[in-house]
């Protein structure tokens, strides 16, 4: 097993890989996980080879959330204090990645993880795996785009019972609401994340980028009709398109390259 550290970025392909590794703790996120997965993210975005970046994680839990401990020292120390909204950024960066997200999730999904996953654009989960948003539990009020987020992807009632109640939620529960996409044994869990990652990463790059891009922003209630025609007419005269059609008429798989 590897040493407890921050998370670890790996590339192979077309693909990207970013794993959370403590999961002594659950894989608890301390500042430093915080400021690595930054860095990460960044790197990704910077990256046009990349077409699918999958957030997973090692041991029983996926992540039970942002180091409670931490929390509390930032109340005592000013140094500690000067980026409060630290995780709030963290989680809209990845939302605002350019290409397609995927959460790999196990055990249990606790605190600002359940953001940090929703945050991706697919979730694949486990049979036995729960979720829990202990915001009410602890007195905190939850950040606005972390809000947001849950209203826009779950819906208003799905939220509500998620950060009022406090409920711990099944994984039968979650796919129902529709926080998971896919449900799956333990054992078909790698399986099911790698075929949704290359089928993300076989489709044409500029058109599933442009289109995630597009349906976020309508999801928000902030698209702009001329922004998403720009990203239409790109797709249109883009050499993917006509690559598309070239193999959509012969009959063969599409080799598109992002332009």
């Amino acid at each position: 097993m590897a040493e407890p550290g921050p998370p670890v970025l790996q590339l192979e392909g077309h693909r990207a890989t970013l794993t959370l590794q403590r999961p002594q703790h659950g894989n608890r996120l301390h500042r430093e996980d915080l400021r690595a997965l930054h860095r990460h993210l960044q790197q990704v975005a910077a990256n046009p080879e990349l077409r699918v970046l999958v957030l997973a994680a090692g041991g029983r839990h996926f992540c039970t959330g942002f180091h409670l401990g931490e929390l509390e020292e930032a109340k005592d120390s000013e140094a500690a204090g000067q980026d409060p909204q630290a995780f709030e950024r963290l989680v809209d960066l990845l939302e605002a990645l350019p290409l397609p997200t995927v959460a790999r999730l196990q055990g249990g999904v606790y605190g600002g993880a359940t953001d940090l996953a929703l945050a991706c654009d697919f979730r694949v989960g486990v049979r036995g795996m729960v979720l829990r948003m202990p915001a009410a539990g602890l007195g905190l009020h939850y950040y606005p785009s972390g809000l947001q987020r849950y209203v826009s992807r779950l819906g208003l009632n799905a939220a509500k019972r998620l950060f009022l109640l406090a409920d711990t939620v099944d994984a039968g529960t979650l796919l129902q609401m529709g926080y998971l996409d896919r449900l799956v044994e333990a054992g078909a869990l790698d399986a099911e994340v790698d075929a949704l990652a290359a089928a993300l990463a076989a489709n044409a790059p500029l058109a599933v980028q442009g289109m995630k891009q597009s349906l976020n922003e309508i999801a928000r209630g902030d698209a702009d009709l001329p922004r998403l025609r720009q990203r239409e007419a790109r797709c249109a005269a883009s050499a993917d398109l006509a690559e598309g059609l070239a193999a959509w008429a012969a009959q063969r798989s599409p080799r598109f390259s992002g332009r």
